[in-house]
Parts: C-alpha cells; sequence; structure tokens
C-alpha cells in the first residue's frame, strides 16, 4: 500500500510529521514497531532533525513512547485503553449526531448520502479493507460536517490516537454488522430522528469496541501495566 500523497510544505518537521501520520493511518507503521530516525530520514528525504522534532510531537500526543533501550516505538493501546477511547468515541459522536441533526441542511444530507453509497459500492464490489476503512470515517465525517471546526477536531484527535494495524472491515461477518448499524443511522437521519439518530451512533461505536473484543488478531495487545501508568487512552 502507498502512503498517502503529501507535499512538502515550508516546515520540514510539519512535513515529517504528515507523512508519519499518513503511514500510521495506511497501516505502513503498526503499533509496537520501532521508529529509527535515520530510516524515517532517508524514507521521507530530510535530515534526521524533523524527524526527531515530529516524533516528539507524535510523542506528546501520545502515540509514541520512548523507551531507554529500544528508542521511539509505536503506542500499542491495551484493551483497557482502546475500550476508554471506544467510550469517548460513542459519547463525543453521539453528541456529534445530535448537534448535526439541529443544523443539517439539503447539502450535508445530499453528502451523507453519496458517502453511504460509496461504502455500499464498496462492500459488494470486495475492496480492499484500508479502502472500506477508509470510506467508513469518510461516512462517519459527512454527518460531523453539520457541526462545527472544533468539534470535528475533537472527534478527529480520537480517531487518530488509536490506529491498530487490523481494521475491523477486514473481516467478512463484521462488514455486514457494520453495515447494518449504518443503516439504522442513517434512517434516522432521513427521518429527522436526532435521539434516534444519537442512539444509533452510540451503539455504533460501542458494538464496534466489542467486534474488536471478541477476535484475537484485532484486540490491542499492549502491556496491561501501561494502561494503569499515565490514564492516556483508537475506530472500527
Amino acid at each position: 500500500m502507498a502512503s498517502d500523497d503529501v507535499a512538502i510544505p515550508g516546515s520540514r518537521t510539519a512535513y515529517v510529521l504528515e507523512r508519519l501520520r499518513a503511514d500510521l493511518r495506511n497501516g505502513l507503521i503498526n503499533p509496537g514497531d520501532q521508529l529509527r530516525q535515520v530510516e524515517l530520514a532517508r524514507r521521507y528525504g530530510v535530515s534526521a532533525t524533523p524527524v526527531r522534532e515530529a516524533l516528539r510531537v507524535l510523542e506528546a500526543d501520545g502515540m509514541i513512547d520512548y523507551h531507554t533501550h529500544r528508542g521511539a516505538t509505536v503506542r500499542d493501546y491495551t484493551p483497557q485503553m482502546a475500550t476508554d477511547l471506544y467510550r469517548m468515541r460513542a459519547e463525543m459522536e453521539s453528541l456529534a449526531v445530535t448537534v448535526a441533526m439541529e443544523r443539517m441542511t439539503p447539502e450535508v444530507l445530499a453528502g451523507i448520502r453519496i458517502a453511504n453509497e460509496e461504502l455500499l459500492a464498496a462492500t459488494d464490489s470486495a475492496a480492499s479493507s484500508a479502502e472500506l476503512s477508509r470510506l467508513n470515517k469518510a461516512l462517519h465525517f459527512a454527518i460531523y460536517q453539520a457541526t462545527s471546526p472544533v468539534m470535528i477536531e475533537c472527534i478527529e484527535m480520537l480517531w487518530s490516537r488509536f490506529t491498530p494495524s487490523v481494521t475491523l472491515w477486514s473481516v467478512s461477518g463484521f462488514t455486514t454488522e457494520l453495515r447494518h448499524d449504518h443503516e439504522a443511522i442513517l434512517s434516522a437521519i432521513e427521518d429527522g430522528d436526532a435521539e434516534r439518530a444519537s442512539r444509533a451512533m452510540h451503539e455504533h461505536i460501542m458494538h464496534a469496541c466489542d467486534l474488536r473484543a471478541t477476535h484475537a488478531a484485532l484486540r490491542p495487545a499492549g502491556p496491561v501495566s501501561d494502561a494503569a501508568g499515565d490514564g492516556s487512552p483508537q475506530a472500527p
């Protein structure tokens, strides 16, 4: 899989940061992977300095850890931390649906319909799990477009904090269940029922949490001791 195309901005640190985040999103860099500055500098065509600075930003964001003997590694979340992130997503995104329903416009509703049709078409055509995951996120954020930049930014942060190497959309049985969840959300939105839409979104996200916990290859495998350390807290 190719990394996202990212143009080099004025700041090389910003460029490296965007490249790292893109590689995390795309599964080119996975939880537990060691991040060597020399290798990253060579990959991104920069010196070690912007790589080091970008890694410090990711450390501050809670996405990587520094260890005395291993250097920088991508944080491998524990099941408890993953559940915490899902719970926060469920609360935040169900609220976002309520706000979106209050501010819904014909243009936003049309965008939601298009995003849903694209995801349905992709699942029917057996698209890759990475593509399904991307389209799933596009559908969620098509709904949140009716909220506000600050709300979208908060939700985006929660999605970015959890970068599992395997998406729920890689399991065909889960794909069917997630589609049913989406149908409930979209039906409520089409009916103009904010309370039902908000509840359906909350149930959908916690359903995704439960699905991940039932599949050995999808469960976060970080050590339990890390969960109690800093209280730091991931998406279908």
